[in-house]
């Protein structure tokens, strides 16, 4: 009898360990929430759909409630290309006559067949072993027609008119990840061909999803220089339109029915590369995230600091005072304390701190345990806190602000701080420095 062992661990252990770690409290967040995932037809061709419907899998069995919603343009047109038919299209919308509809039924069938056989897998050494999704699907949605727009008659291409809400909720309570092909009825028994982008926002607010995510041609969304932007408001993402800034065309096509998602209840808008391999699990699972989220509200929001704070500061300021950059704080003094902490808070979760010490006597105040975690440095996270700061000891009427530091003096003196002698400090807080550390003094006139 042999038995194999394992010489050594592999390298890439501990990342692994630290992912799961950082990713469990997204799992508990997100788990029973619902999320609408909206993909045009072109991922069944770039060859990313396969590594799609794993990552919907794994979703799943995380207790995430899904929808996902398809579209299926490129098919359309080569089904219409291969009858002789040429595409129409007005203001990015297709024009859909009698011919085109026939193909737009046998394209939509054939795409949500696909789909729904790849979320039917479960063969061993997958994503998918052991799986087993139930699929299922309805008449959720009732259309009317677009009518003419611009002297152009769209014949059945149609409009969302109402989503029979409580019917996905149904299946959605029974685990089930609802698949909708944008197809919708009228009450006289027309059919219609809907833009999937519109499909998936009236899911969204329908159900009240609290995350729509559009997997697009592109990583994201860019501003006015061309650079990547992380998040923005709704409200940010309406200037963009209106200031006519260019974005990919994916982004571009589903842009309005993102803001107006965003605007009409949706917690989260999301536009992820569909070409980027686990391009939702970055997203949901990692602190930094990749892509564009949207919301209603800015995702940081600079706060006092309350009593349920204590343990997201500690956890914060730990590291900074193992390595001796702050004086350590033990819980009992952090929650005596805690009153004097402002806050960033990125996403629900505590990202920087800083604290205001007056010593009123003296006109003085003392600005303490400024901390930012590590990913957030670069995002002006640490000035926000410190004009905090500045602003409550003026607001106290305080005339000097000072700080002591071990390893921050120049951040702080390329601030308008100045460095000066330890007898300049308050007498009250003179009396306690801590020589040991030989912190530098620097002073700011408020």
């Amino acid at each position: 009898m042999t038995m194999e062992t394992r010489s050594s661990r592999p390298e890439s252990d501990h990342r692994l360990v630290a992912w799961v770690r950082q990713a469990a409290p997204y799992i508990h967040a997100f788990r029973g929430r619902s999320f609408v995932v909206a993909v045009g037809g072109e991922v069944l061709i770039d060859g990313a759909a396969q590594d799609l419907m794993y990552d919907i899998a794994l979703l799943d069995a995380m207790g995430i409630r899904l929808v996902l919603v398809h579209g299926a343009r490129p098919q359309i047109d080569a089904e219409m290309h291969a009858r002789g038919l040429e595409p129409r299209f007005h203001n990015g919308l297709r024009v859909t006559d009698a011919e085109a509809l026939e193909c737009v039924k046998r394209a939509m069938g054939v795409t949500r067949i696909e789909i729904d056989a790849m979320l039917s897998q479960g063969l061993p050494n997958t994503p998918m072993a052991g799986a087993f999704l139930r699929v299922t699907g309805g008449n959720f949605i009732t259309a009317r027609p677009v009518g003419v727009v611009d002297g152009i008659d769209f014949q059945y291409t149609g409009a969302v008119r109402k989503v029979i809400a409580e019917e996905i909720q149904a299946d959605l309570a029974q685990e089930n990840v609802v698949l909708i092909t944008p197809i919708g009825v009228s009450p006289t028994g027309e059919i219609f061909n809907l833009a999937w982008e519109e499909v998936a926002e009236a899911v969204a607010v329908a159900i009240n999803a609290d995350k729509l995510i559009y997997l697009c041609d592109a990583p994201g969304m860019k501003d006015r220089k061309g650079e990547p932007i992380d998040a923005l408001t709704a409200d940010e993402a309406q200037q963009l339109v209106e200031k006519r800034v260019k974005q990919p065309v994916e982004i571009e096509r589903v842009l309005k029915s993102a803001i107006r998602a965003c605007r009409g209840g949706v917690a989260r808008v999301h536009f992820l590369d569909r070409k980027s391999d686990g391009a939702m699990l970055m997203e949901f699972f990692t602190r930094d995230g990749i892509g564009t989220v949207m919301t209603q509200a800015p995702l940081a929001v600079l706060r006092e600091a309350t009593i349920e704070d204590v343990g997201a500061v500690l956890e914060l300021i730990e590291p900074l005072e193992a390595d001796g950059t702050l004086v350590k704080r033990g819980r009992e003094r952090l929650e005596m304390e805690i009153t004097r902490f402002s806050v960033v808070e990125y996403d629900g979760v505590i990202v920087g701190c800083a604290a205001l010490y007056p010593i009123p006597d003296e006109k003085a105040g003392e600005l303490a345990c400024l901390a930012v975690m590590p990913d957030f440095r670069r995002t002006g996270f640490g000035d926000q806190l410190r004009k905090r700061i500045e602003a409550k000891a003026r607001k106290l009427r305080l005339k000097q602000l000072f700080v002591l530091t071990t390893r921050t003096a120049h951040w702080f003196i390329e601030r308008g701080f100045v460095e000066v002698p330890i007898d300049q400090l308050p007498a009250k807080r003179r009396e306690l420095y801590n020589y040991q550390r030989r912190s530098k003094v620097l002073m700011q006139a408020l």
